[in-house]
């Protein structure tokens, strides 16, 4: 009964009105699995909720949440990965409450933004489950809430006036990645998260073809919510779900939940196609059929062609189709997805002259160029706008000119909690020489360009280096390091600019390799390579390259590298080199 295409829904404004929908059209229909794995290398025990149980779930929780808030009350969840979090989020949009998505306190390295996003958000209520209970409440014990249990409340469904959302109303506040000192809630509507949902299954062909969404992607990250829970129900798809750290763990794990459903829609950071490219065994592929996956998105951070084509030579014999990958580009300020190719289409990739790219102009390089920097096509839009823009005078750029991205559409938020003076600046952007175009930009901070029709991201504007009046992308930095050399640890490195005498001084803080003990690496040889690497390729100096254990380079909540914080670590003084050598510091630092 699964494997059939799901009737269309008729429009509706939000997503508990899904819920209700598909409970009353195909209530015996799988519409969530969690995936636990207990032990190491189990192949997982599976919970399913079908659509008429998770609508019971549902409708009991928000009934105990209406006696408990008023409508537009927040309500934090602090639970685990799984279908108690499914359960939680729809059942707060259901009651006419706020989510906000977040994540247990156990989450190693993420206590202090916790606590800052609790402090910003004041939720009334805090959801969580009987197994960390405990921990969840010691945690929010100075904080005035009411803490709930999910997974112990009765199905029994005490009937109240129903909550219809009004589609302009906050649905959730996702907060953005970045500095712990600072979160910032985006809020979310009803509206706009519906909007996206369709605009992602449009844009990946399948908002009218039978497809399982795969994941392990947080529940707590734009990504994950939107295609692990939003997008299924707006469809009414089955959504497969695992925990991340049971991916980390053993990648193998999701790729075995691919190869068991019949057209597999997932979506993965770069680094996680890397991963699996170098972690899963010969003896783990022997198994696996993957030439019935129909769209792996990447997205969340910069795409590497390198690292797709690594990704698809490492499991061609396993049936994997080359066309299956999607570079995406998304931000949590237009709910998650802005752009992306299309499955079925060759991976789009763009050499490009790295001197024009550092003067601001996208511009393809010679064909014996070592130094071309190539880059993936992140598609067209879908549903919504797309612009360039010269970030300081706000004139609109032409293809192939680098500028700020700029996005309109009805999945942009409505702006940040309580920050109105950042809301006007962010999302209130008009174009210096249009005052007649309809409507605010959404100013995304991203820098990128249009060749051939398609969206180039190039990097962050706040992350660019800027030595000498050129621009350097610190992610092609990062990118040249760990090339140089096998001890550099992979997407754990983070390169900056800092305030010199003459200028911008360029600094590499770089994580060695788990495999490789320090007093195993030749750390001065280890810096002369990369600093050769960097010089060749970048034409620039590196003025101090830092070498520090495995975890020290902090990372954001979505797993993303956190160049600001780590900037501001260093100039802090808090990376200082490993005992016993202090000897490779001095190295380090000429």
């Amino acid at each position: 009964m699964d494997s059939r295409r799901p009737p269309l829904a008729p429009a509706q404004r939000s997503l508990p009105e899904y819920v209700r929908h598909w409970a009353e059209t195909t209530p015996d229909r799988r519409a969530f699995t969690f995936v636990d794995h207990p032990a190491p290398h189990s192949r997982g025990v599976h919970r399913t909720l079908t659509w008429r149980r998770l609508d019971l779930r549902v409708r009991a929780l928000a009934a105990r949440l209406a006696e408990e808030a008023e409508p537009g009350t927040r309500v934090a969840l602090l639970c685990p990965q799984g279908t108690e979090y499914v359960t939680a989020f729809l059942a707060t949009l259901t009651a006419g409450l706020v989510a906000v998505p977040l994540y247990p306190p156990s989450l190693p390295g993420h206590g202090d933004r916790l606590a800052a996003v609790l402090d910003d958000a004041c939720p009334a209520i805090v959801l969580t489950t009987s197994h960390i209970y405990d921990e969840v409440r010691d945690f929010c014990a100075h904080l005035p809430v009411r803490i709930i249990a999910v997974d112990h409340m009765p199905d029994t469904v005490r009937e109240l006036p129903p909550v219809v959302p009004d589609g302009d109303s906050v649905a959730y506040l996702q907060y953005t990645s970045g500095s712990t000192r600072s979160p910032a809630g985006v809020e979310i509507s009803h509206g706009n998260v519906v909007a996206n949902a369709r605009q992602a299954l449009a844009s990946y062909g399948l908002d009218e073809r039978p497809a399982t969404c795969v994941g392990w992607l947080p529940l707590y990250h734009d990504m994950g919510l939107v295609l692990s829970v939003a997008a299924p129900v707006e469809r009414g798809l089955l959504s497969v779900l695992m925990d991340p750290a049971a991916f980390l763990h053993e990648p193998v794990r999701w790729l075995r939940l691919l190869a068991a459903h019949p057209r597999a829609l997932s979506a993965a950071p770069n680094f996680a196609y890397d991963y699996c490219a170098s972690a899963v065994t010969e003896d783990q592929k022997r198994d696996l059929r993957l030439d019935g996956v129909a769209a792996l998105l990447n997205g969340s951070e910069p795409v590497r062609p390198a690292t797709v084509d690594r990704f698809h030579a490492a499991f061609a014999d396993q049936g994997l189709s080359p066309d299956t990958h999607c570079p995406s580009y998304g931000l949590a300020e237009a709910t998650v997805f802005v752009s992306a190719a299309r499955p079925g289409q060759p991976l789009s990739r763009f050499a490009l002259d790295r001197d024009a790219l550092a003067t601001g102009k996208a511009l393809p390089a010679r064909a014996d160029d070592p130094t071309a920097v190539t880059l993936a096509g992140c598609g067209t839009p879908a549903g919504q706008r797309v612009r360039i823009a010269d970030p300081v005078s706000r004139a609109r750029l032409s293809e192939g000119e680098v500028g700020e991205i700029w996005v309109q559409g009805p999945n942009v938020g409505r702006g940040y909690r309580n920050r109105d003076e950042q809301t006007r600046r962010v999302f209130g952007a008009v174009f210096a020489e249009d005052t007649s175009d309809s409507g605010r930009w959404l100013r995304t901070g991203d820098l990128g360009t249009f060749l051939d029709g398609q969206l180039i991201v190039t990097g962050r504007l706040k992350d660019l280096i800027v030595v000498d009046g050129r621009n350097h992308y610190p992610q092609d930095v990062e990118a040249s390091v760990q090339d140089a050399d096998p001890a550099v640890r992979r997407d754990r490195l983070a390169a900056f600019g800092v305030p010199g005498d003459t200028g911008e001084r360029v600094v590499l803080v770089a994580e060695h390799a788990r495999s490789i003990r320090l007093a195993e690496i030749d750390a001065p040889g280890l810096v002369r390579a990369v600093r050769a690497a960097v010089s060749a390729r970048h034409g620039l100096r590196l003025a101090d390259v830092v070498l520090v254990p495995p975890g020290t380079v902090p990372r954001t909540s979505s797993g993303k590298v956190a160049r600001a914080l780590t900037r501001q670590r260093y100039l802090e003084g808090a990376y200082t080199p490993e005992p016993p050598e202090p000897a490779q510091s001095g190295e380090a630092g000429e």
